[in-house]
């Protein structure tokens, strides 16, 4: 498996995670679980995407920029996530936010798919592809089992 089949896995769940989260209402078990199971997606997906995706493709004149931006989407990601955090689960507000959330996710990772993945695939060797891909997937699983 190289990094980007790695990436799309997540990529498919938080894909799936947010769209659950919006068919949610009020203060419900569901919601609650739902919210805490892309809420840790999330950051163990960005701290291993950002460690082993990321950080190699910013030496790179081509995917500096970008690299970059994709950082800054996850610290957005993130405050959405604090900001849902200190909302009811019933309040109308945290139905909005959580709607923010799944567009800004939908975003990141359609920008990822169809624009970072064509750069990096012309900068990293397939043996860096073969690599990333293992360091991704420890440093998720890690990530994940902290949480």
């Amino acid at each position: 498996m190289n990094i980007f089949e790695a990436l799309r896995i997540s990529h498919d769940t938080q894909r799936a995670l947010a769209n659950q989260l919006l068919e949610t209402q009020g203060d419900s078990p569901q919601r609650a679980s739902l919210f805490k199971e892309l809420k840790r997606e999330l950051a163990a997906h960005a701290a291993a995407e950002e460690r082993f995706f990321y950080v190699p493709l910013i030496t790179h004149d081509t995917t500096q920029e970008p690299s970059r931006h994709g950082i800054a989407e996850h610290h957005e990601m993130d405050k959405l996530v604090e900001q849902l955090e200190e909302t009811e689960l019933s309040s109308p507000g945290w139905l909005a936010i959580a709607k923010a959330l799944h567009h800004k996710v939908f975003h990141h990772l359609e920008d990822e798919e169809k624009s970072v993945f064509q750069l990096a695939g012309k900068v990293l060797t397939e043996a860096e592809k073969l690599s990333l891909a293992k360091d991704y997937e420890g440093e998720f699983v890690s990530q994940r089992i902290k949480d």
